[in-house]
């Protein structure tokens, strides 16, 4: 099915959700690119060069999406200001340290590719064709932030503190921005675009349970939304920092797009 085929009502939670995975995934490559000659080792540098340009190429394939929905990709990619991201709020700033970066891994991009994985074997055609691709090749980041999240969780007291904390905090924001709630799962598994409402946050939840453990804590299952929620850009108030959103729309190249 193409998006004309879906309800108004769909078409439009869909062009929501896939705006937002799109937002995520090209914020989640610019704060792993911070990384690249601060990571602890060159291996781990040349690891989040690699998750990097994934993730860019990912966004890109996902604001293609776009133009079946009546949106110029381009100009949505290139030309909004920071107001109108809708990214996870938890990637408006940098992250703060190389804890923050596995918890980034392991939470934010796990949740990313969950969220996709609904979209893979579902009735929209573009989905279809280009998810899977994606999701292959996520399973490098799954291992990598896994390897390292349980070299954390057996390390010193004080990394493993960092690491929770990071948890913590991205977690919730991830789970809300990233997963449909209830109505939008409802709407979208009954036009068959997603699998079943609910099911997305429970894998989620089974997922992140071992790796978790290590560090002591249980992942939330449905965490509520937060006050100052804004539903057309599905996350809080607020907008990633300036820097970051020329670097995502690339301004210093802009007089060498090629389309």
């Amino acid at each position: 099915m193409n998006a004309r085929d879906f309800s108004p009502e769909v078409r439009e939670a869909l062009q929501r959700l896939i705006l937002s995975l799109a937002d995520t995934k090209r914020l989640l490559g610019i704060r792993y690119s911070d990384w690249l000659l601060g990571a602890p080792s060159i291996e781990s540098g040349i690891a989040t060069a690699s998750m990097s340009q994934d993730e860019w190429g990912h966004a890109r394939l996902l604001y293609a999406m776009l133009k079946d929905f009546g949106v110029d990709p381009v100009e949505v990619e290139h030309s909004r200001p920071p107001a109108e991201y809708c990214s996870a709020s938890c990637l408006d700033e940098p992250f703060a340290d190389w804890a923050a970066v596995v918890a980034g891994v392991v939470v934010v991009d796990g949740t990313l590719s969950l969220a996709l994985e609904g979209f893979a074997t579902g009735a929209y055609d573009a989905a279809r064709r280009r998810i899977p691709k994606m999701l292959a090749e996520e399973a490098f980041h799954r291992d990598f932030g896994q390897a390292w999240m349980r070299r954390i969780s057996e390390g010193a007291e004080e990394g493993r503190q960092f690491l929770a904390a990071a948890v913590e905090s991205m977690l919730p924001d991830a789970v809300t921005c990233l997963l449909p709630g209830d109505d939008e799962a409802e709407l979208l598994a009954g036009a068959e675009v997603t699998g079943h409402p609910g099911d997305a946050r429970a894998r989620l939840g089974r997922r992140l349970a071992e790796p978790l453990a290590a560090l002591g804590m249980v992942p939330a299952a449905d965490p509520p939304l937060p006050g100052d929620w804004i539903a057309s850009r599905r996350r809080p108030a607020g907008e990633p920092a300036g820097d970051a959103v020329e670097r995502a729309r690339g301004d210093r190249n802009r007089a060498l797009f090629v389309e």
